[in-house]
This record gives C-alpha cells, sequence and structure tokens, in this order.
C-alpha cells in the first residue's frame, strides 16, 4: 500500500526555522512529482513547493527565498522553512503524482492533481 509519512512540524516564534520530512512506504517515488501543500483553517489547500524526479523545483511566491524542497534518497523529500512568519501557520502535507511533468502545470491546480497524500504535520508560528 502507498503511503507518505509527513513529519517535523511544531511551533516556533516568528523569525524561526523548521524542517519538514515526508517518508514514503509501499513504493518506490523516485519516478513521481513530489510536493509540500498547507492548509490553513478555513482557506483551501494550496501548493506551497515542489520537486521533480530531475530535481527542479518550483515554489509558491509567498515561500519564495524562504522555503526549500529537496529529495533526500528515492522515498525521501524535505522541505526547509526558513524566516517563519505567522501567516505559515497551517497543517503541512507531502503528496506524490505519477506525472513527470507536473511541475509543469500551474500550481493552483495541484492540489487537484497530486494523487497520494500523508497525514499532514501541523506548522504554528507565534508573533
Amino acid at each position: 500500500q502507498e503511503q507518505l509519512a509527513d513529519s517535523g512540524g511544531g511551533s516556533v516564534q516568528a523569525g524561526g526555522s523548521l524542517r519538514l520530512s515526508c517518508k514514503a512506504s509501499g513504493y518506490i517515488y523516485a519516478n513521481h512529482s513530489m510536493a509540500w501543500f498547507r492548509q490553513a483553517p478555513g482557506k483551501e489547500r494550496e501548493a506551497v513547493a515542489g520537486i521533480n524526479t530531475n530535481d527542479f523545483t518550483k515554489y509558491a511566491d509567498a515561500v519564495k527565498g524562504r522555503f526549500t524542497v529537496s529529495r533526500g534518497d528515492a522515498n525521501s523529500m524535505y522541505l526547509q522553512l526558513d524566516r517563519l512568519q505567522p501567516e505559515d501557520s497551517a497543517m503541512y502535507y507531502c503528496a506524490a503524482d505519477p506525472n513527470v511533468r507536473a511541475l509543469e502545470i500551474d500550481m493552483l491546480i495541484w492540489p487537484r492533481l497530486f494523487q497520494v497524500w500523508g497525514q499532514g504535520t501541523q506548522v504554528t508560528v507565534s508573533s
């Protein structure tokens, strides 16, 4: 069974950092596009960053220069969150999709496109 397990969330003060991890089991995601999403209470899920099989990356404007997505081995992905702001508070999810060209698609479409999801990890930033 395909599974993604995301972890690393926590509570930090504004300006702090966190590193989120996404570990896959039951399937090899080396040939998948992978991405991070977040969802704050009362808001729609939004794409934050993605990385493809060639390590090409794409970021939402709100996080450019502050967040960094990377892949470890074939079944792991990370999101380094620096200079966190209160508006970054949300549940963060990792996801995978077999479409290797998924990152070419508008990021607004990604929440409906990505097929395999982690359970989420909470990030809370206080001012």
